[in-house]
């Protein structure tokens, strides 16, 4: 069971599609700061293809039943971050939809998107193949809080957590025990691990999405294979 809710903080910073955690008071909820995020990153253009997409890949996610999916372009991917991230697609004909990063297309290049083959099919014809198409971040239109998932196998002696349910991709995770910080390393398939542990729990998690807003989570349980809520979701950011 968690013992106390969150901080959640908003703050100024330059473009960029990365961040850094940042600390605050955990005695209450609290919003503070400026009230504003870093800039999104800029808006992309190249061509869309399509594939035959269930919601898994490259960033983890499970198979369902929501197939407004797309794979990022490996330049882009980088080390997984658009990971659930939600894009505006424009196509040919000027008509837009959004669709959520779940996976990485290597054979594509810069600015290029893999779309799910139902994303591709309300921009174009699948008879096309390959439209030019541009693409701008959103915020997911998500509800609840985050999630915390445990990869499968995780243990007192490894620890591996992945947020799902987030309104932007995520940044850092943090795991803080007194005035001690221990970061998670993000790995390529979208989950951050701490390789010798984090002990048996429960912890206090640091989570900080990629637009520089931050959650605190105290008392969340280790899991393996499971999924456990938080308490709060990060705003959408002004003027998005």
């Amino acid at each position: 069971m968690r013992a106390w809710a969150l901080v959640l903080i908003a703050a100024c910073g330059s473009p960029s599609h990365s961040s850094t955690a940042d600390g605050g008071d955990a005695d209450a909820p609290m919003v503070a700061g400026s009230g504003s995020c870093t800039a999104a990153p800029a808006a992309e253009t190249g061509q869309g293809t399509y594939y035959n997409a269930t919601g898994a890949g490259n960033c983890s996610f499970d198979a369902g039943s929501d197939f407004m999916v797309a794979a990022m372009n490996a330049a882009d991917y980088g080390n997984a971050a658009w990971c659930g991230a939600c894009l505006a697609v424009t196509g040919p004909m000027g008509n837009s939809i959004t669709v959520r990063i779940v996976d990485q297309c290597p054979a594509c290049s810069h600015g290029d998107l893999d779309l799910s083959e139902t994303a591709f099919g309300m921009l174009s014809p699948l008879s096309a193949g390959r439209i030019p198409i541009s693409w701008h971040e959103v915020p997911c239109d998500v509800t609840g809080p985050i999630a915390y998932n445990f990869q499968m196998g995780a243990s007192q002696f490894y620890a591996a957590i992945q947020i799902r349910n987030s309104r932007y991709p995520i940044g850092a995770i943090d795991a803080l025990a007194g005035s001690a910080t221990t970061s998670l390393a993000k790995q390529s398939y979208n989950y951050y691990v701490a390789a010798s542990g984090l002990g048996p729990g429960p912890y206090d998690l640091r989570v900080t999405d990629e637009r520089g807003q931050v959650i605190e989570d105290a008392g969340v349980a280790l899991g393996n294979g499971t999924t456990e809520d938080g308490t709060d979701q990060f705003p959408v950011c002004p003027g998005e």
